[in-house]
């Protein structure tokens, strides 16, 4: 059971008894409760995490983790302090402005972003690994168990993703730190792209982090070949058709994470149609590239 935010509270020895402490609920998140803390001039923010979570493949030793060998580099948050067992983190308050889709897109960001994607790639290696083909046989098997209900072409979508899945199997890669969640929600700009929220990394292929971005932020051709001449030099028709097919496999992850969430959240959020937006964009992804 989740802590509320007044035991939360009681459980960071730091706070304990401190007058004048503020705090305010932050907007966002459809997984964990956020709360920025102000206390002694300084500000913190307070991660409550969500029931169930460890039904999506989060774990929050791995979190903390990958949130400290960013923080250390300069790229996430500090982290201040984890509450045991539950796992919360409290961290650093970044002072920093969003980066809209729009404005993330742009070429000179783009460039910036895929630099700091290299840089996590260079991390040292965490506990926990992540894979989406695993972890979409994972989120199918606890949808299945929760009996949520699956779309008509469900069967077809999986099919195609076992082909792109096979397709990869014949370039090996050598497993580095992943983001794996790079939601425009995660980039904040204070001089410098921070990124939050590190629940879901883990060592695996850094190709999927280039496509999981890619895929959030809505690219097109032109900025998908960008992303991959930043981050590798050079974009060769392989690397730029493996990049189309990982996006077809970052939408299905997210799908059938939204899949999971109908069957096991009581946040007041329509995971439902969520799961279907990235199901029919995976399809129409699908159809362009002739994954067939």
């Amino acid at each position: 059971m989740s802590l509320s935010l007044d035991q939360a509270l009681t459980r960071v020895p730091m706070w304990r008894g401190a007058r004048g402490l503020k705090t305010a609920p932050l907007g966002g998140g459809i997984t964990n409760q956020n709360f920025r803390v102000d206390v002694g001039g300084e500000s913190f923010v307070l991660r409550i995490g969500g029931e169930n979570t460890e039904l999506l493949g989060i774990n929050r030793e791995h979190e903390r983790a990958a949130n400290e060998a960013a923080a250390r580099s300069g790229i996430a948050p500090e982290v201040v302090y984890f509450i045991e067992p539950e796992g919360y983190l409290v961290t650093r308050f970044v002072r920093g402005r969003p980066l809209p889709r729009e404005e993330i897109g742009k070429p000179e960001n783009i460039r910036r972003v895929a630099e700091v994607l290299k840089r996590i790639h260079a991390l040292p290696a965490i506990p926990g690994t992540f894979s989406p083909f695993r972890t979409v046989e994972d989120y199918t098997a606890i949808a299945r168990r929760y009996n949520v209900a699956f779309p008509d072409n469900f069967d077809w979508l999986m099919a195609r993703l076992r082909e792109i899945q096979a397709a990869f199997r014949h370039d090996p890669f050598t497993p580095r730190l992943c983001h794996n969640d790079l939601l425009n929600e995660n980039f904040l700009d204070d001089g410098a792209i921070r990124i939050l929220d590190w629940e879901y990394a883990g060592m695996g292929d850094p190709a999927f982090d280039l496509a999981n971005f890619a895929v959030h932020h809505s690219f097109n051709d032109e900025q998908d070949r960008l992303l991959l001449e930043c981050y590798f030099g050079e974009a060769t028709p392989r690397r730029l058709a493996q990049h189309k097919l990982m996006k077809i496999a970052s939408d299905c992850r997210e799908a059938m994470w939204g899949l999971v969430q109908v069957g096991i959240s009581k946040l007041d959020f329509d995971f439902r149609v969520y799961a279907d937006k990235h199901f029919a964009r995976m399809a129409e992804m699908i159809g362009r590239q002739f994954v067939v």
